[in-house]
């Protein structure tokens, strides 16, 4: 990862814009960046990581989002941060805008707007820049993938913190562990621990259920033999819980089954003495139904004799009730027609309340006479009524004329002051089109140029490659004609050994009376044998074949060799001897002349556009000028004629209204006049007709009564009964005649008659005796039914119990084989000596890596003093595994890290922290580093240990690297010349900047 270009807007302690050309920086190989306290130099650093993952390094994260943005930049000035880097041999620009707050375009206060995030890739076969995604989770799964770091490693590798390191060189086991396990991804290690104890427990809490269910079903068999289960005192866990709780269940169940048989012999004789017992009940039961039964039908004889009176007064109210049905009608018909009389009397009361004095006495003809003469003087209001209603359409009118009025004048203010400023905007417009030409032209010439420059980059960077690839070829083709050689050696020797020990070979294949292949003699007294290390026809032909292999490889690499050689002499004379580098150079800023002149060129059109709208506007602005005044002059008539109208109608007005306010309130005064007259006639007629019918109804009332045979209406009523006093009456009359019939038929009945002659029937004593043998029997059955049931809850249980001991033989294999996983894994096992667990054995291997990477640079810059080593004995009562120890050579001795003096401790953590950069990157799949930072810490060394220091960092360049320290050290600034100074002002910082070139 190499960086190119960094743009800061409104960021941190920057108010405005600023931009860092880290190509030019990175040329020196080592840069200083310097500045005040507080000037902002770390936040250079936040703005390369939030490009990258869109968050600063973690013990800044709480500046985060709205905090992000400068305290010193305009209201109106967004935060952004734009960078342009090579990753995984890919040229890429990514820009980010955090949220902020602006004012609002409308009225007052602000708003927040969203974050944004931008991803371009710049083609260089099209040479323009190629928009790939806006999306922030792609964007930052992108980054991390070419990356293949988080954003806590590239914080730790790429923007080196020493002040971290420092307290890692001297922390415990624990804290390095942490540290190590961000960095190294070791989480997979740590859940396989998680996963073994998980497992564990749950194998040993499947054993511990087993145990406890096959001692819960022993207890529950314990409690259905009702104390014939003796069990003996076990716990889960414990040897010979199984057989002794199965050997118990057998002698329960066979005691059960004893129980159950002498369960039935009891039952059968309980349910023949119940039977006899309810026989003898049933017959003295109704021997005593048939004596209460006659003495019941003797109580109601009784009582009935005494209410006899009552009965007869009811049936003689009955008839008197019949007779008084035929007057109802003319009852009815007087209380309706007194009804009505009422209501028309109120209602004839309520109408001339609302009337004046003078209609008191008035009768139903005078008030309407009255009514008629107010209604003629209503009608001739009506003319008056259009009158009205036209004034009030003039004055609106007249309002309205006057609104338009007011509307021309804003329009001629408005196309007057537009229309005055039109030549200068005509100017402007004319020139915005000019410079858009002139860039058009530009673009075009940069174009031609731009192809051939961009053939000769290409070319030059094929030619770098095809360098580093001839010379790879070459060591190969070296190492092919070794290797052939050395095969063609070895078959030989093999070929050799066989020749010597052929007649082995030929004696194996010899049988007694056979001839001799050779010699052709039938006998074999002595025969060769194989010696140790005899080469057999197979061996040589294996080893001729591997050389042919061998060979082959040989030709084909000197074959690869000259196509390499070829293609690297064809991109050399094309590209020539220029450096790539500066070809790249050439060619970036070739594109970037053409980006911007083809980008000031894109506003032609743009300015064409506004230039037509704003004729389109002038034209349209003088039109609305001359229609408004044409408008106002047709205005000046108009008005003069509405004002002569409304005089004329005003005039009329006045004399039509009389004291109202209004024509329409005189006319509503004499309509609510008309209305309250014309009620109160038709109530004082209604009145005197209802007086007419009542007297009609008093007449025939009197004459229904006197046929009836009633004195008086009054007592016609009073002899009437409603519908429920009817139906009471008659439901009395009914019922005495229905108890006495009933009353009659059972004292003639023959069997209760006969049985009320017998002695009272004991039912009290019968009842006891049939009871007693009711609950025998319900014991003898509940005693047969508890002894099945025992019998059937034994069989049940002891199934299940056999059955859970099959279960838990491989629960329990099965928990032995994990629990000793886990334990050795959590370094708890006795296995493990050093007690250490598996993420901890992982970081171990980690941790010495680091300290022989680290080692390498420790030693230079101490001179050869110091060299760093990784230790796995136990501290106390911790665990072991991730200890690190410093070794003196001047005393040969192994010491704490602790004991470093503190610029010692500086460089052994510079040192410490290459060598995490070198581990991490190799892990993180081999990444290029090309661009790191270092963050303060030099002010603590002396004048030699600097030099060592700087020449160590320096030698990073042997990989490609640049390496930028982060120091207000003020030494620094003479020994470093590519410098980046921020310097900080009230209002905001800047970056000044000074290269090689």
């Amino acid at each position: 990862m190499r960086l190119h270009r960094l743009d800061i807007t409104a960021f941190g302690p920057f108010g405005g814009s600023q931009s860092v050309d880290f190509a030019d920086l990175s040329a020196a190989g080592l840069f200083l960046l310097h500045g005040p306290t507080g000037a902002g130099k770390t936040s250079v650093l936040d703005a390369v990581c939030y490009a990258l993952y869109g968050s600063v390094p973690g013990a800044r994260q709480s500046g985060q989002g709205l905090a992000l943005r400068s305290d010193h930049a305009p209201a109106g000035t967004r935060t952004e941060v734009s960078l342009e880097l090579t990753v995984a041999g890919r040229r890429l620009e990514i820009t980010r805008q955090p949220p902020w707050e602006r004012p609002k375009k409308r009225g007052s206060g602000t708003t927040t707007e969203k974050a944004q995030s931008w991803l371009r890739e710049y083609d260089a076969t099209a040479g323009a820049w190629k928009d790939l995604s806006r999306s922030h989770q792609e964007i930052g799964e992108e980054i991390t993938q070419l990356l293949g770091m988080s954003r806590e490693q590239f914080c730790q590798v790429v923007l080196l913190p020493q002040g971290d390191f420092a307290r890692f060189l001297r922390a415990d086991a624990e804290a390095r562990g942490k540290l190590l396990g961000r960095l190294f991804d070791t989480h997979r290690f740590a859940e396989v621990e998680k996963r073994l104890a998980e497992r564990r427990r749950a194998a040993e809490a499947q054993v511990r259920d087993g145990d406890a269910a096959l001692l819960a079903d022993a207890h529950r068999m314990q409690q259905a033999a009702d104390g014939a289960l003796v069990l003996p005192e076990l716990t889960p866990g414990e040897p010979g819980l199984a057989e002794a709780v199965i050997a118990a269940a057998a002698v329960a169940r066979s005691t059960a089954r004893e129980q159950l048989t002498i369960a039935h012999c009891r039952l059968a004789a309980a349910e023949s003495a119940q039977a006899a017992a309810e026989r003898a009940l049933g017959e003295v039961r109704e021997v005593a139904r048939l004596q209460r039964r006659f003495a019941e039908a003797r109580e109601r004889a009784t009582r009935l004799e005494q209410r006899a009176e009552a009965h007869r007064d009811a049936q003689a109210r009955m008839e008197r009730s019949r007779k008084a049905e035929t007057v109802a009608p003319a009852l009815d018909l007087r209380e309706a027609a007194d009804l009505e009389h009422r209501r028309a009397s109120d209602a004839e009361a309520r109408a001339r309340a609302l009337l004046s004095a003078s209609f008191a006495d008035a009768g139903a003809s005078g008030l309407a006479a009255a009514a008629r003469r107010t209604a003629e003087e209503l009608g001739g209001l009506e003319s008056a009524r259009r009158a009205e209603q036209r004034l009030a359409e003039l004055v609106a009118e007249r309002t309205d004329l006057d609104r338009q009025e007011r509307a021309d004048e804003d329009v001629l203010q408005e196309a007057e002051a537009w229309l005055a400023d039109w030549e200068t905007t005509r100017a402007g417009l004319q020139a915005r089109i000019e410079s858009a030409q002139e860039a058009a032209t530009r673009a075009e010439q940069l174009a031609v140029q731009r192809e051939p420059a961009q053939r000769r980059l290409g070319a030059a960077r094929q030619r770098d490659q095809l360098a580093r690839d001839t010379e790879d070829a070459q060591t190969r083709v070296l190492a092919a004609r070794e290797h052939a050689t050395e095969a063609r050696a070895h078959w030989l020797d093999l070929k050799e050994q066989r020749l010597t020990g052929i007649a082995a070979e030929l004696a194996a294949n010899l049988t007694d009376g056979e001839p001799c292949a050779v010699c052709g003699a039938t006998e074999h007294p002595a025969p060769a044998r194989k010696v140790a290390g005899h080469v057999d026809r197979e061996a040589e032909e294996r080893a001729l074949a591997a050389y042919q292999r061998a060979d082959e490889q040989r030709t084909e690499e000197e074959r690869r060799l000259g196509l390499v050689r070829e293609a690297l002499a064809a991109a050399t004379a094309e590209a020539g001897d220029t450096p790539t580098a500066r070809l790249a150079e050439e060619v970036e800023e070739l594109e970037r002349q053409y980006g911007r002149a083809r980008t000031a060129a894109g506003e032609l059109h743009a300015a064409h556009e506004e230039q037509r709208r704003a004729e389109q506007e002038h034209e349209r602005r003088t039109a609305v000028r001359q229609q408004a005044a044409v408008r106002a002059a047709s205005r000046v008539g108009h008005r003069e004629r509405l004002d002569r109208e409304r005089a004329d109608l005003e005039a009329e007005l006045t004399q039509a209204r009389g004291a109202a306010d209004s024509v329409a309130a005189r006319a509503a005064q004499l309509e609510r006049q008309v209305a309250l007259l014309t009620e109160a006639a038709d109530t004082a007629r209604t009145a005197e007709d209802t007086a007419q019918r009542l007297k009609d109804a008093d007449a025939r009332l009197a004459d229904a009564a006197f046929r009836a045979g009633f004195e008086t209406p009054q007592a016609a009523a009073a002899a009437l009964l409603d519908d429920d006093a009817h139906r009471e009456l008659q439901h009395r009359l009914d019922a005495w005649q229905s108890e006495e019939a009933a009353v009659r038929a059972v004292l003639a009945e023959t069997d209760t008659a006969a049985a009320a002659q017998l002695p009272p029937a004991d039912l009290a004593t019968t009842e006891r005796a049939a009871a007693l043998a009711s609950q025998r029997l319900r014991e003898a059955a509940s005693a047969r039914d508890a002894a099945a049931r025992r019998c059937s809850e034994l069989d049940r249980l002891s199934a299940r119990s056999a059955a859970g001991v099959r279960r838990l033989a491989p629960l329990r294999e099965e928990y032995d084989r994990v629990a000793r996983l886990a334990t050795l894994a959590a370094g708890t096992s006795a296995d493990n000596e050093r007690k250490m667990r598996l993420e901890s054995y992982v970081l171990a291997a980690r941790l010495e890596q680091v300290a022989a990477a680290a080692s390498i640079r420790l030693q230079r810059m101490s001179s050869g003093r110091y060299t760093l080593v990784h230790s796995d004995d136990r501290s106390g009562r911790g665990r072991s595994g991730l200890g690190l120890h410093v070794v003196d050579a001047w005393t040969g001795r192994e010491r704490d890290t602790a004991t470093l003096s503190g610029g010692e401790t500086f460089f052994a953590s510079l040192a410490l922290a290459l060598g995490l950069a070198d581990v991490v990157t190799d892990e993180a799949g081999g990444v290029r580093l090309d661009t790191l930072f270092i963050d303060e810490g030099f002010g603590s060394l002396d004048d030699q240990t600097l030099d060592e220091v700087l020449d160590v960092l320096d030698s990073l360049r042997e990989r490609d690297r640049s390496v930028g320290i982060v120091s207000h050290v003020a030494d620094l600034r003479r020994r470093i010349h590519a410098q980046l100074e921020v310097v900080k002002d009230r209002s905001g910082s800047v970056l000044r900047q000074r290269g090689t070139r």
